[in-house]
């Protein structure tokens, strides 16, 4: 478990899945991840990949819960960069989603800074990539919010989850240390 000033981010219970996807399948959340979903074809594929990470890796896209209420607010987190045809396959990848009604509080960049200090300290990550579509501009205003910087020499089509192309950011080690202090 990760603690952060307002967060902890943890791993998965069985009973969290149904949560996520009542609050996360939404028009507004799943505009670039290829529209709302059948809810129990989603809860199965997360609850599948997410709980295999965590037993396999000892990380994965981690619960993120507000530690004032217990609420659960999304996810945040890393896994290993699988998409078919992904130029960075086999690195380390950061990624989050947060319901609607956490967005600009300040909880997905609280989250992705301590994934990122655990990439880096705790994983021994030399860099670390994030995924997005050009469209998405929240999410790749916080991955330039957190040092990351765009790599169009990566961006690549074809997952089924994007909406478009899939642009990527990264951020090293050495220029990770500097924001952390």
């Amino acid at each position: 478990m990760i603690e952060t000033e307002r967060l902890l981010l943890r791993n998965w219970k069985s009973e969290d899945f149904d949560t996520f996807v009542a609050l996360t399948n939404t028009p507004g959340v799943m505009r670039w991840l290829a529209g709302v979903q059948e809810p129990a074809v989603l809860r199965q594929r997360l609850a599948s990949r997410f709980t295999a990470w965590q037993e396999e890796r000892g990380f994965t896209f981690w619960v993120v819960e507000r530690k004032a209420d217990g609420e659960l607010l999304g996810f945040c987190g890393l896994k290993i960069a699988d998409d078919a045809g992904c130029p960075v396959a086999g690195e380390y990848e950061a990624g989050w989603r947060l319901r609607e009604d956490a967005w600009g509080q300040g909880y997905a960049k609280e989250a992705a800074v301590a994934s990122l200090d655990f990439a880096f300290a705790s994983l021994g990550a030399e860099r670390v990539v994030a995924l997005t579509v050009s469209g998405n501009i929240p999410s790749w205003g916080l991955m330039e919010r957190l040092g990351m910087v765009r790599r169009a020499d990566l961006d690549f089509v074809g997952p089924d989850w994007a909406e478009g192309t899939v642009i990527v950011y990264v951020i090293g080690r050495e220029e990770w240390q500097p924001r952390k202090s």
